[in-house]
């Protein structure tokens, strides 16, 4: 705080000051009147002028006193990387008024960090119940598959495998939402689970890809994968890399099943400059036009959420977040009824610069 400003909220009583000062000259001076004498112009002047000079002095040392503490309020006011604890750290205060506000803060910070203690402990037993119910969760599924797959291989009736056919198509389903949860809860808690490298996407794409050939045989959807060398490294995260492409991989699936007839489901990957692109591009309904600025919202499901019953709206969203996170740009293209492109993009800058 300068001077200026210091003064500017002292004004009102330097007004009064001056307007004391003016009302006890007028009342000496018709004092001395009623008496019949006389005091000079200079004299009441002079007056005046020695009070304000001991008036500029009182508030050039009070300024002088408090500048210390002003001084640090203001640094840490004017700070443009303020920490929750700059506040607390500024210096005791040196009126009153000051340190009562100060003692105020410091309960009121003493409060806050209380609470956010208590919703911490409970965010972390909410994480930890997450993670191990989906991998309690996890051993029935695969109990089922593994039924699934010893019945179908013992029942000749075309019906039956219809049936088996459905609900293993359903356990898919489950093991897709159990896999989405515990990453979103991971989410949370994303840089104790993080491990940065260098990975070969094309082996990567073909292994998720065969974890999808069921559902892709399924519903006539044949996988293609372009890409000008053997090998096409980026630095990532496998794991989380892995969780989004099988995002992508399963949105392309959901919103072309329906389609009649054979699709093709291209994964591309190719050098743009100094930048590396993995594409992802179905045949499926595609996203309606007005819904693409919206589509990596949580929860938003369009247009299309009302033509396919399991869309959930967080496939999406959860990819942007972790694509984030990492560092990468993430972008969706689609034409209504002809598909939708999904690109994923790694900068030229090291993965381990961008989390540093």
């Amino acid at each position: 705080m300068k001077f200026k400003q210091f003064l500017l909220d002292r004004l009102v009583y330097v007004w009064m000051y001056f307007i004391a000062v003016a009302v006890v000259l007028l009342i000496v001076w018709l004092d001395l009147l009623s008496m019949k004498q006389t005091v000079t112009v200079g004299s009441m002047v002079y007056v005046f002028l020695m009070t304000t000079v001991l008036l500029g002095i009182a508030l050039v040392y009070d300024y002088l006193r408090q500048r210390p503490f002003l001084e640090e309020i203001n640094r840490v006011h004017e700070d443009k990387d303020p920490q929750l604890e700059s506040v607390i750290n500024v210096r005791s205060g040196v009126t009153y008024e000051q340190q009562l506000m100060q003692d105020l803060i410091n309960n009121q910070y003493r409060l806050f960090v209380d609470e956010l203690t208590r919703y911490r402990n409970q965010q972390m037993q909410h994480l930890h119940f997450t993670n191990q119910w989906v991998h309690y969760m996890k051993t029935p599924v695969s109990v089922i598959n593994l039924v699934i797959q010893q019945s179908k291989e013992n029942v000749q009736e075309p019906a039956s495998k219809a049936l088996f056919s459905s609900i293993e198509e359903e356990n898919e389903r489950l093991a897709h939402g159990l896999e989405m949860m515990l990453h979103t809860a991971r989410l949370e808690k994303f840089e104790l689970d993080l491990h940065p490298r260098r990975v070969d996407l094309v082996g990567l794409a073909r292994s998720v890809i065969n974890q999808n050939k069921k559902a892709c045989i399924r519903y006539s959807i044949f996988p293609k994968l372009i890409c000008e060398t053997d090998k096409f490294s980026v630095e990532t995260d496998e794991k989380w890399m892995s969780f989004m492409l099988n995002q992508f991989i399963t949105n392309a699936i959901k919103y072309s099943k329906n389609k009649p007839g054979k699709k093709q489901l291209t994964i591309e990957m190719k050098k743009d400059g100094e930048d590396r692109i993995l594409s992802v591009t179905d045949e499926g309904i595609g996203i309606a036009e007005q819904d693409l600025p919206r589509v990596f919202d949580a929860f938003f499901t369009g247009e299309n959420g009302r033509i396919v019953a399991e869309s959930t709206g967080m496939g999406l969203y959860l990819a942007k977040e972790v694509a984030q996170k990492l560092g990468h740009g993430i972008k969706v293209e689609s034409r209504l009824g002809e598909g939708t492109t999904i690109s994923l993009v790694f900068h030229s800058g090291s993965l381990y610069q961008e989390l540093t």
